[in-house]
């Protein structure tokens, strides 16, 4: 029985050597394949020193390559550190730096930000570049771990603007891809198209289950072209499409966007941030065929709940129930299990929960307590258990599926010497169902525009936190004590 992640390839492999695992454009790579390649890649990261337990960053692109050094890393006994390819050198130095990385995985176009965060970690012993040729070592002698090794730290914003790193075990992994696969239904025949990042749980989890299931994963770098997407879509036979809220907008904004445009495709999933009912209508009416679930997940526990599709018409504004092996009800700030229709706080427990959150017991105790977390969003359940997200507790918000911390961006505002005062906020938007507003209130005097606020935010920010909407403001509101109204702006807004 496979109990750490990467054994369930060595199983896949075994049982279906010549199967597809893995499209991305014109390359493909079977199961074998991928199995024999990351042995490779495993050889290489121990000839570098990676141990068991070591930490291994890897700037994950939806590559081919990327998923050969996931399972390298796991390999050879270490744990992947996922991270956007667009990480700047100052983020990329500080995560290297507070969980001790011992090597790190990157394509060689990120090399101008990687050296000099490489340069400012002395815990970095080596560097390997994705799609380098290596030495075949053959089948690698794996070290002896038990479930309860760590197999990742996904590193998630926080509310001080320093992101955190969220542990999971290979138990969490592999049980969570095991729970989400029995829900959606995966098979072996299925053909899932992954355009969610893979430094994103959410893409990352698609792996997992491919290779769990046996199923082909077909690899998108991105959803700026949907026409082009969907043609991908349609020439490879895609069953299932993992979406959040953003390309499902996109995708219902084009007019060749029906059901006949990809007839294979009998499942979509939504998760990250709600998906408004009035699209959740639309894409059932375009795709009568295809299964709609709503979900609910934080980086914390991966998934959490799902809404059954057969309650769509009576609960289109629920994301359902906990999945299999999991636990999640709403309490009242003293603790108790709040009243159907009461508003509290949602708690989980159960085989997904992490561990804890790297290098940070105190942060850990106050979102885990006797392995139960707090979400820290906001939730009602009605009469029947079916949950129902009411809002975050905190300033963190969601766009385009990912994590936004405003403190990270206003840190980066403050740099411009011109900039007096700044706050982000989330606004509604259609596109990206949360987008990223800065108000910025400039020095006295100050000739700044909005053209240099973006220019040097491009420069030292990833392009996801980029702010979509700028706003120059002569003062902010603020309380009697002097901290700045967020829920004025959002108001405003």
């Amino acid at each position: 029985m496979a109990f750490l992640v990467h054994h369930l390839l060595r199983e896949t492999a075994a049982r279906s050597a010549d199967k597809t695992a893995l499209i991305a454009g014109d390359d493909r790579r079977s199961f074998a394949a991928l199995d024999r390649d990351s042995d490779t890649l495993a050889h290489a990261l121990r000839r570098q020193g990676v141990a068991r337990g070591d930490r291994v960053a890897l700037l994950a692109e939806n590559t081919i390559d990327t998923v050969v050094a996931l399972y390298g890393v796991l390999k050879a006994g270490a744990a992947v550190v996922p991270l956007n390819p667009t990480t700047k050198r100052d983020k990329l130095a500080f995560v290297l730096n507070d969980c001790g990385v011992r090597a790190v995985i990157a394509p060689p176009a990120c090399a101008e930000e990687v050296r000099p965060a490489v340069a400012d970690a002395p815990s970095v012993r080596a560097t390997l570049w994705l799609g380098e040729e290596l030495e075949d070592g053959g089948p690698i002698d794996e070290p002896r771990m038990i479930d309860a090794d760590l197999a990742a730290i996904i590193y998630t914003s926080g509310s001080t603007g320093r992101p955190k790193g969220v542990m999971l075990t290979h138990r969490n992994i592999v049980n969570t891809s095991w729970s989400i696969s029995c829900y959606l239904g995966h098979t072996a025949d299925d053909v899932v198209l992954c355009v969610p990042p893979l430094s994103f749980d959410y893409g990352l989890f698609q792996v997992f289950m491919a290779v769990r299931v046996g199923f082909s994963l077909v690899l998108e770098r991105s959803f700026v072209f949907p026409f082009v997407v969907l043609k991908t879509m349609a020439k490879h036979g895609v069953t299932s499409l993992p979406g959040v809220p953003t390309i499902f907008a996109m995708l219902l904004q084009l007019d060749s966007f029906h059901a006949g445009t990809v007839p294979t495709l009998r499942r979509m999933t939504n998760t990250a941030a709600a998906l408004p009912p009035a699209h959740i209508r639309r894409l059932r009416t375009l795709f009568p065929q295809a299964r709609l679930f709503s979900m609910y997940g934080l980086t914390e526990s991966t998934r959490v709940a799902y809404l059954d599709p057969d309650r769509l018409d009576d609960k289109i504004g629920s994301v359902g129930k906990a999945m299999p092996n999991c636990e999640a009800y709403v309490v009242d700030d003293d603790g108790n299990r709040a009243a159907p229709g009461v508003v509290g706080e949602l708690v989980v427990r159960g085989a997904n929960v992490m561990p804890g959150y790297w290098g940070r017991p105190e942060e850990t105790a106050k979102r885990l307590r006797d392995g139960v977390l707090r979400t820290g969003d906001l939730f009602t359940a009605d009469e029947e258990g079916f949950l129902y997200f009411v809002g975050r507790k905190d300033d963190v918000f969601k766009c385009r599926g990912e994590k936004v911390s405003p403190k990270e961006i206003e840190n980066v505002l403050y740099e411009l010497p011109d900039v007096a005062e700044a706050a982000v906020i989330g606004v509604p938007d259609e596109i990206d169902g949360t987008a990223i507003k800065a108000h910025v209130v400039p020095r006295s005097g100050s000739t700044l525009d909005e053209a240099q606020v973006r220019r040097h935010c491009r420069a030292r920010l990833e392009s996801r936190l980029v702010p979509k909407f700028i706003a120059f403001c002569t003062a902010l509101p603020k309380t009697d004590t002097g901290k700045i109204r967020r829920a004025a702006l959002a108001e405003s807004a």
